[in-house]
């Protein structure tokens, strides 16, 4: 560890997983001149890179990240690929260079918690979340290890994660045209294609392989059938890799309804029981630490799903994904 740059912190929320604490918490040495962030991932990203392998999530904590911009040095201090948002469901408004909003649904509704745009071909491999703005209240992001919920959902439901295994799942959603933002899952199909060209639309979907219907006042996408459990190749383990609970619980509003928007890949319905039950799971097994003004928070989405508390404003936290 480089500890005339970093150290590294407890703090009360987390957990420890074979002695591994979940999340790693680095805060700048207290011996030192307070070092600008960007600076620091530049020289140690190796050091930084096999953290978060070992931890799957890290919260830089007690860095002067001020604004925006600051967050913005930081995503691309690490160098990542950017990912463009093509095909999320969530409502975002871009900022300033690779940073954008978090989801903008409205503060008393909770968001499920989810592997990013898992459900979709391709997603992030690694994001970042920056709090610009402490909420009054609430407004925790929980986050979980994916591997701890496939294992506790396969020890428990064995026969329902072999059938998620062997079929997959599909997801259905109405899109309108334009965001509606009283919606968690309220992003419009021309900022989810990012175009207002219906036929293009449809090429990118066809791309991400998802199929369109078109309506009298939007679209309606199915998406799949798409794995639900996947192989993590790096670290050797099977992970809930999917957004069962995020849509079963939490896609509805006026043009959706959650229970219809996600079914087993041969398209029979998902049991109701099994389902919050596995929300029970996340639930018990996540970490919420309060957010700081500062904070930055580096997931692993191939490791971690990741949720939001309802909150009272304000609250500002904005994201950057990553190939």
């Amino acid at each position: 560890m480089p500890e005339n740059l970093l150290t590294q912190v407890g703090v009360p929320q987390q957990k420890l997983y074979n002695g591994v604490p979940f999340p790693a918490v680095l805060s700048p040495n207290s011996n030192q001149p307070k070092s600008q962030l960007p600076q620091i991932i530049k020289e140690q990203k190796t050091w930084i890179g096999a953290l978060l392998h070992q931890s799957g999530a890290i919260l830089f904590r007690g860095f002067p990240v001020n604004s925006a911009s600051d967050f913005n040095d930081v995503v691309e201090a690490f160098d990542y690929e950017e990912l463009p948002y093509v095909g999320g469901a969530a409502p975002r408004t871009s900022v300033v260079g690779r940073v954008f909003t978090a989801n903008e649904s409205p503060p008393d509704q909770k968001i499920p918690f989810h592997h990013e745009m898992a459900q979709v071909p391709e997603y992030p491999s690694k994001l970042f979340f920056f709090c610009d703005v402490e909420p009054g209240s609430g407004g925790e992001t929980p986050i979980v290890l994916s591997n701890v919920v496939y294992e506790k959902m396969k020890n428990k439901y064995p026969e329902f994660v072999e059938r998620l295994e062997e079929h997959g799942l599909i997801y259905i959603r109405v899109l309108g045209e334009d965001d509606d933002p009283s919606s968690p899952i309220g992003r419009g199909w021309k900022s989810t294609f990012l175009t207002k060209d219906k036929s293009v639309a449809e090429e990118r979907a066809a791309k991400l392989g998802m199929k369109l219907e078109w309506l009298e006042d939007g679209v309606k996408t199915l998406m799949g059938p798409i794995p639900g459990i996947k192989f993590n190749k790096e670290r050797q383990q099977k992970i809930w890799f999917n957004s069962m609970v995020a849509a079963y619980t939490g896609w509805k509003d006026a043009r959706n309804d959650p229970v219809k928007a996600v079914t087993f890949g041969d398209g029979q319905p998902l049991p109701a029981e099994v389902v919050h039950d596995c929300l029970s799971i996340l639930e018990d097994e996540s970490v919420a630490i309060p957010w700081n003004k500062g904070d930055v928070l580096l997931i692993d989405n191939l490791a971690v799903l990741h949720s939001r508390k309802s909150f009272n404003p304000p609250r500002r936290v904005l994201a950057s994904l990553c190939k």
